[in-house]
């Protein structure tokens, strides 16, 4: 295992990051789940468990907050809104997690829908910016349960995650957000700067 907070270019202490994210506040299947894993998790030095409020699905980073003119975060609101009412909402699954070198994370399934709406969300900055952030391929939608504060064997992790074999957890995803990130207490933590519904 490695650290996952070592300070990533253009990151410090007090700055904060737009990025799109499907957020799990009222997905209480999945709050169900991440209880199981973080009592299996709980006794595993050097994790970092997310609680169910930062529970989420990385999508499209935008920008730091200081460096986006508003007017562009607002066209590309309208513009993402428009492309995703063709979009419909989805169902996902998440099982079984698996053990990265920074992080617990499930795989979602299917990976289609969430890339569907990363593609329109990318579609949406194209049209008011001549470059998109980050690369349209590689994109693999996860959701992580803990992350490594400390370098060490990942052994003990995989021996937890062996003690448990809950039922798989499903939600209905209906919309998207963009938020304001920002990673100071060893966590992904946000506030909401919008909020648009599939379909």
């Amino acid at each position: 295992m490695a650290n996952h907070w070592w300070w990533r270019p253009g990151w410090r202490h007090g700055r904060t990051f737009y990025t799109w994210h499907f957020t799990f506040q009222n997905a209480t299947d999945i709050h169900r789940l991440a209880a199981e894993y973080r009592h299996a998790l709980s006794d595993v030095p050097g994790l970092d468990l997310v609680p169910d409020r930062w529970l989420h699905l990385t999508m499209q980073g935008l920008g730091f907050v200081d460096e986006v003119p508003e007017k562009d975060v607002q066209a590309i609101i309208e513009s993402a809104s428009a492309r995703l009412r063709k979009v419909p909402a989805f169902s996902l699954a998440l099982h079984r997690p698996e053990i990265t070198p920074e992080a617990i994370r499930w795989e979602a399934a299917p990976g289609n829908p969430p890339a569907m709406v990363r593609n329109e969300i990318r579609a949406a900055i194209a049209e008011v910016w001549p470059t998109v952030p980050e690369t349209a391929d590689g994109f693999a939608p996860h959701v992580s349960i803990a992350y490594s504060s400390a370098e060490g064997p990942a052994a003990p992790v995989a021996q937890a995650l062996k003690r448990v074999n809950p039922e798989p957890a499903s939600v209905t995803l209906d919309s998207v957000e963009l938020i304001i990130l920002n990673r100071d207490n060893r966590m992904y933590e946000w506030e909401k700067c919008a909020r648009i519904s599939l379909g």
